[in-house]
């Protein structure tokens, strides 16, 4: 189901997310019938998607970047929690509910996604984001709030507690004993953890490594995850907490890169398992037989959590455009909501009929939330950033001879070699985070996406000489060169291409000066490998002149063909002639010496430079 529907609901730029939720539905009990009771044992074990992601994003951070992250975490996490759950508390006591049910379902709804976050925003590439960033912290501090939210339910106990087959906690052996008992243990097992990873892990990875066996290597990081959500689930402490804590620890350890080769193919099956799992498990009898009660109740929430979200993003100075971006996606229920739905049905919390309800709400919020994502970026993202960033776009002074797109690190050190000589340029970008930031260094730059032909008018395309692309998006290249092309033809363009793919549909789209970003630096490193090796230095630099002009020659002449069938055949030709060529040039230039471009062997054949001879030799 997933090999259909998910490469589909890409290429229709729906997003993966959407695709395994559809294809949930579609082999669910309400479609095909392929899936039915057993969903909710599925979820179960796809729930181990959700610790191993929260692992692989524990190894891309250091301690030191999560404590740059507390005043978000606690802050803005704390705050959204609490405001979240008192406003669905008030509302459940304005239905004629119990205050302590109210409570109840006010922490339940008031946590977050973190598997669809996540997922979304890393697969857009906006965790770097300032609204990925504020969405990360939410969501640990969310993960992290589910463990006092667990032991608060048996105090709002309204019935008697349900007996079902299993219903035990994996850590009804830790109740038994005293409380500080109970405590010693929970921290002994964080401790274990903590320091397990960093003085026990290693040397057995290490171990493991000198086996040269990549299966078991595998097994050693399935184990070591595994282990650690089955230690947390036994002290009753949440799995994914307990991962991303081992996963911070070991962010430094030289196995970091491999253990997240090895793990990410089993998070990415799990979390679509996961995702299937809440397509399958959504109730459309219970829907279709009260549509209007359900339907409002998951407009309301998703509202609802919006209208918070914004208002502390404000609070916490996130520009508009970052601002909305965290609010919609974040504002939904999360997975964690079944867990604490089916134990406040067992501790008596909660009964079915409200139960029941709430988890076909949670898992259609989810549901929602790849097409709210798409109704940000289609409709809200273009209408309030154009109004948002309008005196931008007017104080562009249209005079410039040169226009700058993209402003990374690319663009950044193409503008300052033309800074210091004193041209100037107008510089557009599209990351609103970076406009800030660079605007705090003094750098001014104005927001916006450089495709759009009304930007480009506004930034003074018609009158400019040179249009520099310096995007990191290579599509997004392509789509500006043909709208600079088409309006602005007297633009001479240069364009940044990622490799030698993006190179060869510039030069098809008609950019004579295309400069791969890492061409040139490659070059320089083997000249510096020819001198090191023997190689006279204006012999090596001379080969890679001529290399230089023999590839790029060779991208335009491929250009036309890089989708044939016989397109490695003709590069593997080229590339023979071109480097018998080489080869011919640099043997020749071992049978001169020429010291004008080596001062060091000058001085080795002068002396310290005190002669005449050398001064004059040195000199020229």
């Amino acid at each position: 189901a997933a090999v259909v529907s998910v490469p589909l609901a890409k290429r229709l730029g729906l997003g993966s997310v959407l695709g395994y939720l559809l294809a949930g539905i579609a082999i669910g009990p309400f479609g095909l019938e392929l899936l039915g009771d057993e969903v909710q044992d599925v979820m179960h074990f796809a729930e181990f998607g959700v610790v191993m992601m929260l692992f692989l994003v524990g190894l891309e951070l250091e301690p030191s970047l999560l404590w740059r992250l507390r005043t978000p975490i606690v802050g803005l996490g704390g705050l959204q929690v609490g405001l979240t759950g008192a406003l669905i508390a008030g509302v459940a006591l304005a239905f004629g509910l119990h205050w302590k049910q109210g409570v109840a379902i006010g922490m339940v709804l008031a946590l977050s996604s973190t598997a669809i976050v996540l997922q979304t925003l890393q697969e857009k590439g906006l965790m770097k984001s300032a609204a990925g960033q504020s969405a990360f912290a939410v969501l640990l501090f969310q993960d992290i709030a589910v463990i006092p939210m667990l032991a608060l339910f048996p105090l709002l106990a309204t019935r008697t507690q349900q007996a079902t087959p299993g219903g035990h906690h994996a850590s009804s052996w830790l109740e038994q004993l005293a409380p500080w008992m109970q405590t010693l243990i929970v921290l002994g097992a964080v401790s274990a953890v903590v320091v397990g990873g960093h003085y026990a892990v290693r040397p057995a990875f290490r171990f493991i490594a000198r086996t040269r066996l990549r299966e078991i290597f595998v097994a050693g990081a399935l184990l070591l995850v595994i282990g650690i959500a089955l230690l947390m689930a036994q002290v009753g402490l949440s799995p994914a907490l307990g991962t991303f804590v081992a996963g911070v620890v070991l962010a430094d350890s030289e196995y970091r890169h491999e253990l997240e080769s090895d793990i990410e193919p089993f998070k990415g099956l799990l979390l679509g398992l996961f995702f299937l799992a809440v397509g399958a498990s959504i109730d459309f009898e219970r829907f279709v037989a009260d549509p209007v009660l359900i339907g409002g109740l998951v407009v309301s929430l998703m509202l609802g959590k919006l209208l918070v979200l914004a208002l502390l993003a404000r609070l916490f100075r996130l520009g508009i455009g970052q601002n909305l971006l965290f609010s919609f996606a974040m504002a939904q229920g999360g997975e964690f909501a079944f867990v604490l739905l089916s134990a406040a049905r067992q501790g008596g919390v909660l009964g079915d009929e409200i139960s029941d309800p709430l988890v076909l709400v949670v898992a259609m919020s989810m549901a929602l939330t790849p097409l709210n994502m798409i109704l940000f970026d289609k409709v809200i993202r273009p209408r309030v950033g154009a109004r948002t960033r309008a005196p931008d776009y007017d104080a562009i002074h249209g005079d410039n001879p040169v226009i700058v797109a993209g402003f990374g690190r690319f663009g950044q050190i193409c503008t300052r070699l033309l800074d210091a000589q004193g041209i100037a340029s107008t510089v557009l970008e599209y990351d609103s985070d970076q406009v800030e930031t660079l605007r705090r260094f003094g750098r001014k730059v104005y927001y916006g996406d450089a495709s759009r032909l009304d930007l480009l008018t506004n930034a003074g395309a018609e009158h400019a000489k040179v249009l520099i692309l310096a995007l990191d998006r290579p599509e997004k290249t392509l789509e500006l060169v043909r709208t600079a092309k088409k309006h602005f033809p007297q633009l001479a363009i240069l364009a940044r291409a990622h490799g030698r793919v993006d190179a060869y549909d510039l030069v098809q789209a008609g950019v004579e000066h295309v400069f791969r970003e890492t061409f040139e630096s490659a070059i320089a490193m083997g000249v510096r490998g020819l001198e090191l090796l023997g190689h006279r230095a204006y012999r090596a630099r001379r080969v890679a002149a001529r290399f230089r002009k023999l590839d790029e020659a060779l991208v335009r002449s491929l250009a036309g063909s890089h989708r044939d069938d016989d397109f490695v055949h003709q590069v593997r030709r080229a590339a023979t002639e071109a480097e018998a060529i080489l080869r011919t040039d640099l043997e020749r230039g071992q049978q001169s010496v020429d010291h004008g471009w080596d001062t060091e062997s000058l001085v080795a054949e002068f002396g310290d430079g005190s002669s005449g001879k050398a001064r004059s030799e040195l000199h020229e």
